[in-house]
């Protein structure tokens, strides 16, 4: 039977209470990091996707959001190690969105990208992306097109990265346009790539350690 993974796709922009409900299962190092961002729409999203993550794996665990404990690994990736066990999680956010993946043993990767209004992608594509990358975002018809495929190609990317926990930068060129399964990380291992379905203008990809197949859940709307 494959692996799921669920990935809940949600608004950064909440109500009061609604904001005040993801704060309080922060644990003291998130708020310390959440004050540190002098953006109200930045600090409110962080705040939005660690809460979120914290109420979906409290639920997945039957346990106390507030009361659960990552460790970050040696490029920042994080680990659940209290309690031991727990599914593997992953989350996103960007512009106005949240997306938080939760998984099963297998290390997972999730990214949402929304094209940033004044870049220019293909550019960016040609100076970071492999060859026959940038030149599939270049052959887009429209600029609407080229933005789209760029952010695609971006989220498989960082959501590789993420499941390898690696970092982004050294592995911008690593292709990702064609098959699903990706080498990547040190030391290298493979790790299959999906594109899901999202809301319009955005895009999102999650990954997962190792070859085989798994079927991705995705849903949206306030965490329960």
């Amino acid at each position: 039977m494959p692996d799921t993974v669920r990935i809940w796709i949600g608004s950064a922009r909440v109500g009061l209470d609604e904001l005040a409900r993801y704060r309080a299962v922060l644990d003291a190092g998130e708020r310390t990091r959440a004050a540190a961002l002098t953006q109200a729409t930045v600090r409110d999203r962080f705040t939005v996707a660690h809460g979120a993550l914290r109420l979906l794996m409290g639920r997945a665990l039957d346990a106390p959001p507030e009361r659960l404990t990552w460790r970050r690994g040696r490029h920042g990736k994080p680990t659940l190690v209290d309690p031991e066990g727990g599914p593997q999680t992953s989350l996103s956010y960007s512009a106005d969105l949240v997306a938080v993946a939760v998984g099963g043993d297998r290390a997972i990767g999730v990214d949402i990208q929304h094209p940033s209004p004044g870049l220019d992608p293909v550019a960016l594509a040609t100076r970071f992306f492999a060859a026959e990358e940038a030149r599939q975002v270049a052959s887009g018809s429209t600029p609407a097109t080229r933005a789209d495929r760029f952010a695609r190609l971006w989220a498989r990317k960082e959501a590789v990265v993420k499941a390898a926990g690696d970092r982004l930068w050294p592995h911008l060129a690593m292709p990702v346009h064609q098959g699903d399964v990706v080498e990547c990380g040190d030391p290298v291992g493979v790790h299959r790539v999906t594109d899901v379905v999202t809301p319009a203008g955005y895009r999102v990809a999650v990954a997962l350690a190792g070859e085989a197949r798994y079927v991705v859940e995705s849903y949206r709307g306030p965490v329960g």
